[in-house]
């Protein structure tokens, strides 16, 4: 009975001490991380509020959309760097101490993430030089595709077959560029064969005539047919109409299309390949 009495009273005397404890822990952090976590979550509507009135000035200032987005992304990724501070520090943490430690972790990450950097780099090279913006039809680092979106450290491109791609934008950067957008026009190449033994004349009026005939077509510069080369088994016309970028595919398919429409309107043979058997 007597060591069930101490045994009770050992367990008493510890479940007094871890209450103290707690109540000494909630008395002397629970006010810091109330306040951690009110900074917390009214520096996060604070910074939500003024990333949209920034968003509101850029749009009436009819500033460049890609220009817009990287301002937008740079501000938020700072000011949530500037609340992450103000929350540690409001846990007690020794802001000059913190800073140092940040110091030392961000050169460690920065010679671990050099190609992050680079990439951040390239996109204010984007930003400054503007070699292509939001919208733009591009051709870099062996993709194709329109321009979604300019971030701090990628571009993002939508391919002709509507997939994402997701470029660095130090290679961006550092990389050619063909920007199909920027002139506001294009040529479309494509190439019809007719037979040795058809009017070659008639078949670049005829071929002319479709592609003028096209509302998609531009008239300057204006379409062209001529002669490219004399292949094996046919004569192969160079047929070049110009249109806009966003306009190339379907100017693409309705010439390929159009050209055989007309070509057999005309009766002028398009080439293909025979097969003679001989039977002894």
């Amino acid at each position: 009975m007597e060591e069930s009495a101490e045994i009770i009273t050992e367990t008493a005397g510890t479940a007094d001490l871890w209450m103290a404890k707690g109540i000494d822990f909630v008395t002397d952090y629970g006010p810091k991380i109330l306040g951690a976590i009110a900074i917390y979550l009214i520096g996060s509507w604070v910074i939500k509020k003024l990333i949209g009135a920034v968003r509101k000035v850029l749009t009436k200032g009819n500033y460049d959309e890609s220009l817009q987005s990287f301002l937008l992304n740079l501000l938020s990724w700072g000011l949530k760097i500037f609340l992450i501070i103000m929350v540690i520090s409001k846990l007690g943490v020794e802001t000059t101490s913190f800073a140092a430690i940040l110091a030392a972790a961000g050169l460690a990450v920065g010679l671990a993430l050099q190609g992050s950097l680079s990439n951040f780099a390239g996109g204010v090279l984007i930003m400054i030089f503007k070699p292509y913006k939001i919208g733009d039809l591009v051709e870099a680092q062996g993709v194709l595709g329109n321009v979604k979106e300019i971030e701090i450290f990628t571009t993002k491109l939508i391919t002709p077959q509507n997939k994402l791609a997701i470029v660095p934008n130090g290679a961006m950067a550092n990389g050619n560029i063909i920007n199909y957008t920027a002139e506001g026009k294009m040529r479309v190449d494509t190439t019809v064969g007719i037979g040795y033994g058809e009017d070659m004349k008639k078949a670049k009026e005829v071929l002319l005539e479709m592609l003028v005939a096209n509302p998609l077509v531009l008239k300057d510069p204006a379409p062209s047919v001529n002669v490219e080369a004399l292949a094996d088994s046919s004569v192969n016309l160079a047929v070049r109409p110009y249109c806009k970028p966003e306009d190339y595919w379907d100017v693409y398919f309705a010439t390929i299309e159009g050209s055989k429409l007309a070509l057999d309107k005309a009766k002028i043979e398009i080439p293909y390949p025979h097969e003679v058997q001989i039977n002894k």
